[in-house]
């Protein structure tokens, strides 16, 4: 397997995105009852922070020497 460089704006993402299929998970079974419209509020808000995440990223990856793709 080939190596691949780590991004952790999709991590952040994929976080993002089990978490809130967890949550609807537990509140169909009935086990957890999600408060208000917290879990489709989830949704932009990880979107927003994987790409706050990539942005930062790309600046500190750009200010170190060997690193270009």
């Amino acid at each position: 397997m080939t190596r691949h460089p780590f991004e952790p704006a999709r991590l952040i993402c994929g976080l993002a995105a089990v978490a809130v299929g967890l949550g609807y998970g537990l509140d169909g079974l009935g086990v957890w009852h999600a408060p208000g419209p917290w879990l489709f509020l989830a949704i932009p808000a990880g979107l927003l922070a994987s790409g706050i995440t990539a942005v930062v990223w790309a600046v500190a990856r750009r200010g170190r020497p060997g690193t270009e793709r």
